[in-house]
């Protein structure tokens, strides 16, 4: 068995594992997102992932990487959009999702996200949002719905892909000093990628699987 095939199924278990104890915790803390809720939730979670790849990322996204595109996505998408949010963010009040009606505390899921060891915050990294965040759906690309995660394990770093529902989009390093890193690419693109570590096929041991936030209806 490969290092590779190992970690997916350490992975696996993990997500698993993970899946139960979020169940758990959801019965006697906040509850996750309603089937309802969670659609509002995606289509927001979309659209401003789709923001960042059509204006670059904003002002007020720090950590821009491939998981800290997730924790804005995520964090922007439970808060309240008003006029004074769509100002920031360089958005207009047409063409909009419904506002998302949660709790305030459901408004704290990714200022809270779980780091492992009992602590939580407003950071984690790629394999932390997946170990402890994320469930794990397969490897199957037929189970994504927009808003889900690509998750890859490449040995020395982890990356993150969002399927937007008819491509994906992700955050890569920046190449040139005016490249923003944003990336957005057609499932068919992806699947003839030249390197194959890339590839989100069953047949690629890098491609760990879909991941759907843990605060969400599965």
């Amino acid at each position: 068995m490969t290092a590779a095939m190992v970690r997916l199924r350490a992975l696996f278990l993990l997500g698993v594992l993970w899946f139960f104890h979020g169940a758990l915790q959801a019965t006697s803390e906040v509850p996750p997102l309603s089937p309802e809720q969670s659609s509002v939730f995606r289509a927001w979670f979309v659209r401003i992932a789709e923001e960042q790849l059509n204006q670059g990322p904003s002002a007020r996204w720090y950590q821009q990487d491939c998981a800290g595109l997730v924790r804005f996505a995520a964090n922007e998408s439970l808060k309240i959009h008003d006029s004074k949010w769509l100002r920031a963010n360089g958005l207009s009040n047409r063409y909009l999702p419904p506002e998302l009606a949660i709790s305030p505390q459901q408004r704290q899921f990714a200022q809270r996200w779980q780091q492992g060891a009992g602590k939580q915050g407003p950071y984690v990294d790629a394999i932390k949002l997946i170990q402890f965040n994320s469930q794990l759906l397969g490897r199957n690309l037929q189970q994504a719905q927009p808003g889900d995660l690509l998750f890859f394990d490449q040995g020395d770093e982890q990356h993150l892909m969002i399927w937007m529902g008819r491509y994906i989009a992700y955050h890569t390093g920046t190449v040139t000093p005016t490249d923003n890193g944003m990336r957005a690419v057609s499932m068919q693109q992806l699947m003839k990628w030249k390197d194959t570590r890339w590839i989100p096929d069953e047949s690629n041991p890098n491609f760990i699987g879909i991941y759907r936030l843990g605060f969400l209806s599965r």
